[in-house]
């Protein structure tokens, strides 16, 4: 399986790049049925693969402590991931075992999970603890009425969740480097949905092509056009998206090259998450498809601040920068694909050679849908 570049090669392929006016290219196009993004049958089929692979459910800095928990829907099922007495995450299916009612909504800290229509209580591991009136269920044993677990790992700064054939998969996380430090801190989480099938949605992630016509004025002025690293590793890639301070490493010797601040990372982790890797904080996003045209976005934003209160109003404002200026310009643009897929104007979109982590997408879910999710992996 191919490795990601360290920072050194990083720094020395986009000075290459500046130097000769090009870019990284991938290895063909891709042509993508518009079909597929308006197909109620093909979503089916997405859902339930999202079912079946090991993807990211929150970072793990939203369960500091016991008792922390994380609910929200995943692949279209409520799910409740909880930090256990002994420091394990658990993950469940967040219904009550008597009459299915949600035991928790959002996200906090509690000691045990009440079902709040009749009570009845749930430790952090998932076991039965209590029912009111008891002995109104003779012969009910409370062993085997605890929550329903789902498989779930910690694993790169991540909880990732697999909720159907748990055992079949390989590593999810092979060959990637720690993706959030366990030093960082959560500064906010979000959901939102967009009137956007997730697969346009994710597409606005994984090329710079658009950089300088999309962001003329918010993100193109600190970067290039068309400049980026492209990096496949297993079904997840990387993207680098450099800025132009880069340059400040032409004079510096090769081995003591380092480029945090200097460029924007973004791990496409397949098949529906991002980890965005910025100068001053990282962000989560998980894109759930909710309908053909609708999905919900989830993302965290974190930080290493410590207790510096100036270096936690840098991150917050690096967030806020990229949130309401260039992310806010990439919702617009990919909503207005989505009002305009039924103009019949295309049959296929094409992807070309500067869009390669796109095509990687596309080759692997194609290849995971036809031929299930085992031995399903392209390296491109």
């Amino acid at each position: 399986m191919a490795t990601l570049m360290d920072d050194a090669a990083v720094a020395q392929r986009v000075l290459d790049h500046i130097r000769n006016g090009t870019t990284d290219l991938g290895l063909g196009l891709w042509r993508e049925p518009v079909a597929n993004y308006r197909s109620e049958p093909r979503l089916d089929a997405e859902i339930e693969l999202l079912r079946k692979l090991p993807t990211p459910f929150c970072p793990s800095a939203a369960l500091p402590r016991a008792g922390a928990f994380v609910s929200r829907e995943a692949a279209g099922t409520p799910l409740l991931a909880v930090r256990d007495l002994e420091g394990r995450v658990r993950v469940f299916r967040n219904a009550c075992r008597h009459r299915g009612m949600p035991l928790a909504e959002g996200a906090g800290c509690a000691k045990a999970f009440v079902c709040r229509y009749h009570g009845w209580t749930y430790r952090l591991d998932g076991r039965l603890r209590h029912i009111p009136h008891e002995h109104g269920f003779p012969g009910l044993d409370k062993d085997v009425h605890g929550l329903v677990p789902v498989s779930a790992q910690e694993r790169l700064g991540l909880v990732f969740v697999t909720q159907d054939d748990a055992s079949q998969h390989a590593d999810p996380c092979a060959g990637l480097p720690e993706l959030i430090a366990s030093h960082e801190q959560l500064l906010a989480s979000n959901e939102q949905e967009f009137e956007v099938n997730w697969k346009i949605f994710l597409e606005g992630f994984l090329e710079g092509y658009h950089i300088r016509s999309a962001h003329r004025d918010t993100f193109y002025p600190y970067g290039f056009d068309n400049l980026n690293l492209m990096e496949t590793c297993g079904r997840n890639s990387r993207v680098t998206f450099p800025f132009q301070r880069i340059q400040q490493l032409i004079d510096v010797a090769p081995e003591d090259r380092r480029v945090k601040g200097l460029v924007t990372y973004v791990y496409h982790l397949f098949p529906n998450a991002l980890v965005t890797v910025l100068s001053h904080h990282t962000a989560l996003v998980v894109l759930e498809p909710v309908s053909v045209d609708r999905t919900r976005l989830v993302s965290y934003s974190l930080a290493d601040c410590g207790n510096d209160p100036e270096a936690l109003e840098t991150s917050k404002r690096d967030a806020a920068f990229v949130n309401e200026t260039g992310a806010a310009e990439d919702r617009d643009i990919v909503c207005a694909i989505q009002r305009n897929m039924a103009s019949g104007a295309n049959e296929v979109f094409t992807f070309g050679r500067f869009e390669g982590a796109i095509c990687h997408f596309h080759r692997n879910l194609t290849a995971a849908l036809d031929e299930g999710t085992r031995g399903a992996i392209i390296v491109k």
